[in-house]
Order: C-alpha cells, then sequence, then structure tokens
C-alpha cells in the first residue's frame, strides 16, 4: 500500500503557526473553553466545568460514549447510537469507511476538485477512482449527468462532499435524491463528507436533509471542527448501517483505540447546544461575507471568486502571472497572510480563502493580500 503526499497538510504545517493572518482556514473561528461557557446555560456550565475537573482521565468507550452517540444519532433521521461511530476528526472516520469498503480492483467515484484524502484512499487500497468535476467554465456544480457515464455495474462507491471543499458548490434536495436513485441502480454505497453540515448564511442555500436516512446504502460523515469551532477536540463521527459501523470498529481498534475522553464530553455538550453556537457562527460569517464581496468588488483587476452557496470556503482566481504554490509561501513567508495554493487542489491559478476567521483578522489580511498582489 503507498500512501500519496497529502500536498495540502503539508503545505498547512508550513506555514499555520508562523503566519499572522490566516485566512484560508477551513472552519469557523475556533473557541476557547470560556468561549464555550459564555454561550452555554448557568446550570450545564456547572456540570461541565465539574466534569472537566474530576473525570478520571483514563480511556473512553471505544465507539464514543452512549451519550455522545445518542445525540448525534438524533440529528439524523431513522439513526440508533449503534449506527454511529465516534472517531478521531472526519478524516478517521473516512480512512475507516473507505477500509471498511474498498479494495483492490473496486471502482470508485470521486468528486473532484475535493481534500485529497477522498482520492487518494481509495486509490492506496488498490481501486480505480473516476472523477467527477464541479468546476466547469459557467460556474462550480455536480453534473449529474456525468455522474450517471462514470457510474457503471460494478461501481462499489460513490464519494460527494456538500457543502464543497474548496468551491462552496452545493448538491440540493432533489440532486442528492438524484444520487441515490443512481447509486441504488447499480447497488453501490454512497459516502457523503458533511464536515459543513448546518454553516448557512442569509442569502446562501438551506442545506438539505444528510445522506443518512435517504437511501439504506447511504453514509453520512460529520466533525465538530469546521461548524463548531472545536477541531482541537479532534472529534468527528460517520452515520451508517450498523454492519458497516462494526467492520469500521474492528479496523479502528488497529488505530486509535478510542476518542479522547474530554474530547467526548465537551463534544457532547456541544452538539446538544448547537444552536447558541451557530448564531455565534452566523454573525462571523456574515461580517465577513460582507468584507469579502466589498474586496472583490474593489479589487476586480487583481482577482476575482464565486461565493459559497454554503459552507465556509470558495476560490479565489488571481490575475498575476505566478503559479499557486510560489504566490501561496511568498505572500505568507513575506506578508504573513495564509491563502491555500490552489495547486493542492488541481486547481491552478487560485487560492482557497475561508470566511470563518475572527473578522478583524479576515478584513486585514485581504487588505495585505492586495497590497502584495498589486507588487506583482
Amino acid at each position: 500500500m503507498h500512501y500519496e503526499s497529502f500536498a495540502l497538510e503539508r503545505w498547512m504545517t508550513r506555514w499555520e503557526l508562523d503566519v499572522t493572518h490566516d485566512i484560508c482556514e477551513s472552519g469557523i473561528k475556533p473557541l476557547s473553553i470560556e468561549d464555550l461557557f459564555e454561550l452555554l446555560p448557568e446550570a450545564v456550565v456547572g456540570d461541565l466545568e465539574k466534569a472537566i475537573h474530576t473525570t478520571p482521565l483514563g480511556y473512553s468507550e471505544a465507539r464514543g460514549t452512549l451519550a455522545l452517540r445518542k445525540a448525534l444519532a438524533d440529528t439524523y433521521a431513522d439513526t440508533t447510537p449503534d449506527n454511529i461511530l465516534v472517531t478521531t476528526g472526519a478524516i478517521e472516520a473516512n480512512f475507516l469507511l473507505f477500509s471498511a469498503l474498498v479494495e483492490t480492483g473496486d471502482h470508485v467515484v470521486v468528486v473532484d476538485p475535493a481534500y485529497q484524502q477522498l482520492q487518494s484512499i481509495p486509490r492506496s487500497l488498490g481501486a480505480e477512482v473516476d472523477l467527477l468535476t464541479v468546476v466547469h467554465g459557467d460556474g462550480n456544480y455536480y453534473d449529474l449527468a456525468e455522474l450517471r457515464e462514470l457510474v457503471r455495474p460494478t461501481t462499489k462507491l460513490i464519494v460527494i462532499n456538500t457543502p464543497h471543499n474548496p468551491t462552496g458548490a452545493m448538491l440540493s434536495d432533489e440532486e442528492l435524491n438524484e444520487i441515490v436513485d443512481i447509486a441504488r441502480a447499480n447497488d453501490c454505497w454512497i459516502l457523503s463528507d458533511e464536515a459543513y453540515r448546518w454553516i448557512e448564511f442569509p442569502g446562501g442555500a438551506k442545506i438539505p436533509a444528510p445522506m443518512r436516512g435517504r437511501y439504506e446504502k447511504g453514509i453520512s460523515v460529520g466533525t465538530v471542527s469546521k461548524p463548531f469551532g472545536v477541531p482541537g477536540l479532534r472529534i468527528g463521527w460517520f452515520a451508517a448501517p450498523e454492519e458497516i459501523v462494526q467492520a469500521a470498529w474492528g479496523i479502528r481498534d488497529y488505530v486509535s483505540l478510542s476518542p479522547a475522553k474530554l474530547s467526548d464530553i465537551i463534544a457532547t455538550v456541544v452538539i446538544r447546544y448547537r444552536e447558541a453556537i451557530f448564531a455565534r457562527n452566523a454573525a462571523i460569517i456574515e461580517a465577513n461575507l460582507e468584507t469579502a464581496t466589498t474586496w472583490f468588488r474593489d479589487h476586480a483587476e487583481l482577482a476575482s471568486w464565486t461565493p459559497p452557496r454554503a459552507g465556509l470556503l470558495a476560490m479565489m482566481r488571481y490575475r498575476a502571472d505566478i503559479d499557486s504554490t510560489t504566490l501561496a509561501d511568498r505572500l505568507a513567508g513575506e506578508a504573513g497572510v495564509m491563502l491555500a495554493p490552489g495547486d493542492a487542489f488541481g486547481m491552478p491559478g487560485t487560492l482557497r480563502i475561508g470566511i470563518g476567521q475572527d473578522p478583524q483578522i479576515f478584513r486585514e489580511g485581504l487588505e495585505k493580500t492586495a497590497e502584495f498582489l498589486r507588487t506583482l
């Protein structure tokens, strides 16, 4: 088994702790424990604070605690705690699912561009991978006619991501149902990476119901990292038929054993009281969208973008004659601004921008970007 070098993560690791203005951040501005306490009812704060101070730091339940799995199961249709496996981030959930479902010689259709893991892991497992692009000359969207052409009677798995990383494209209810029809006709699984579930904003699109509950072979992957602003908890999960949960759990025994105990406790509270966090998110996103809209209008000679329909990410197409990796390196090293290179997604001439950052940092980062692009 050969793993391809993870271009985006290697690039992010190079710069993310050194820049002053990270405006390609893929999640919402992270919460501190103090921030979280300010959003919770007083009684809940007291109980959570006590749990943090008194819980023995031993191993936690391997599948995730029943409390967390129930809180997550309640957010899906026709789902029980036995249909949930809590993982170390969505990245582990995806890895376990590919490992449980895909074998050498299988055929897999994966969205493109994508978070590299979604394409690289099935290839590393020996699958034949066909790519379904969402980037077209007239915009970013899923072409389901193309999907029908790619899927075969022998296709094992269709992998989608909505809201989409990195373009911000999104599937509608009708399109998701059509994908289910395609999968059912070919008896294949659907892995739906829903890391940006719950992140809506004024003027954007309403996020449809998850894949879990639509189709007997549909799987939904989630995380607290992007929509809840707590990536440091390293808590993800997937919702799937119980036999898939059991198979992935068996593989997980060789990888990470169980979620972190304190992370599980905090994540349970975050899921239960998510509406307060979402209200906080909406204010951040609204401010940054207004800033970005004004910036791209006023700097049309430097760059353009297609705003996301939901989620937090979009691609900036710049005018300078320079490859995106070199530009991103220079922006980070010389201007202290982090915008991820489109080369990491197979999208040359672009940079990934995220609208979840602290509004002041986001505004200043764009101002510095404009100054730097003018020097080119």
